[in-house]
């Protein structure tokens, strides 16, 4: 009898949670606002990509020297670390030193770790959406790249699928836009060295399969993410061209090409040398060079190389030193001549200050059609049986 009682309150609690949560997807419409090309703005394409929000003054220094200004940052954000105290800080921080912030979405915020990482679940793509709608960016384009390295098993559970990831790329772009149509979807950046084998698959086949499971995504998304490494081995020579260089993004533009009549804006948020094969002298020539000859391209909006400023396992890939330092790759960096950038930014905050930063908000998902409901019951159900057999 306690049982039964037990689970006809678990009921009650879920459709009394339904209603409430559902009450603002009939109730408050879509905000009228829209991405604007980044190709059509001064930009200064110059980035550094961080793994904690406070490293976002050293990277200003970097990226805003020499003439630059408003420079980019990738940082990844985790599913387990929503704080919005946190990450208001942060975009309040980017607004003062004039950054435009990428937020990689993640399932694990132990970036260090050399295990399976958990694959995203649809309710992961809700809660982001949720969260990142609530903060209060700098500019008027929310720059979200959808996870990270999905061609490698072990950044998706440990098993590969294409099809997967190119339905919850789908998916984001619906919820995304559904909360604010600010939100510029860039797919994740692939493993550019990566082989067909039980634990990888080559990114063009894996940008093809993308397709085949979801025709038309290419036609979704608002940018294409790229992991441009100077490969094989991360030691490659700046002039090489070829699929696995850090030109490799133009051979993923081609591939893409087929699918899509879109020009998509390119973003590579990780790139760089292993300074254990190559000494930093050599390296602080190989940046000024790419960025010279290479990433020059038009159509190439931010290049973050990875990383700012880290220590083991990713030290050989430092800019700075692991407590913070120059070195001649960040004098290298710092020298590049830079355009002063001018972004369009978010009108909400043109007359916010750091010292008055947004107050926190209520987080609610509101949608704008019968499909993003359906899809967000779906979730609730399962939650919902879950807790009425345990």
């Amino acid at each position: 009898m306690k049982l039964k009682i037990f689970k006809l309150l678990n009921f009650i609690f879920i459709i009394v949670f339904l209603f409430l949560y559902a009450l603002p997807f009939m109730l408050y419409p879509s905000k009228d606002y829209a991405i604007y090309n980044p190709t059509t703005v001064p930009n200064n394409k110059v980035g550094a990509h961080i793994l904690f929000p406070t490293e976002i003054d050293a990277a200003a220094n970097l990226v805003n020297s020499n003439g630059g200004d408003w420079g980019y940052v990738t940082i990844p954000i985790a599913i387990t670390d929503l704080n919005l105290q946190k990450w208001q800080t942060f975009m309040d921080k980017a607004k003062q030193d004039h950054i435009i912030p990428i937020l990689r979405l993640a399932t694990d915020d132990d970036y260090f770790s050399t295990v399976n990482w958990n694959k995203p679940k649809d309710l992961d793509i809700l809660e982001f959406a949720n969260f990142l709608d609530s903060l209060s960016w700098p500019t008027k384009n929310r720059y979200v790249v959808i996870f990270n390295e999905p061609n490698r098993n072990d950044e998706w559970g440990g098993q590969l699928d294409s099809g997967e990831y190119a339905q919850i790329l789908s998916y984001a772009v619906t919820v995304f836009k559904s909360k604010n149509s600010d939100f510029f979807i860039i797919s994740a950046g692939m493993d550019n060295a990566a082989a067909n084998s039980s634990t990888s698959e080559n990114e063009y086949n894996y940008l093809y399969d993308m397709n085949q499971a979801v025709p038309g995504i290419f036609n979704q998304i608002d940018g294409l993410g790229s992991h441009s490494y100077p490969n094989p081995a991360f030691s490659g020579a700046p002039n090489d061209t070829s699929y696995e260089s850090i030109d490799s993004f133009s051979h993923e533009e081609n591939e893409i090409s087929q699918f899509t009549n879109k020009k998509l804006p390119v973003f590579i948020t990780e790139t760089g040398w292993d300074q254990s094969k190559l000494p930093s002298s050599v390296v602080s020539q190989y940046f000024p060079y790419a960025f010279k000859n290479v990433w020059n391209d038009s159509n190439v909006i931010a290049v973050t190389p990875f990383l700012l400023e880290a220590g083991a396992p990713f030290s050989q890939f430092s800019i700075l030193t692991s407590t913070g330092g120059t070195t001649d790759i960040s004098q290298a960096i710092t020298a590049i001549t830079k355009t002063k950038g001018q972004p369009q930014l978010n009108p909400d905050v043109l007359s916010a200050s750091i010292e008055n930063p947004k107050s926190l908000p209520i987080i609610k998902f509101k949608a704008t059609s019968v499909d993003n409901l359906s899809k967000y019951l779906s979730v609730t159900k399962q939650i919902a049986k879950y807790l009425l057999h345990i």
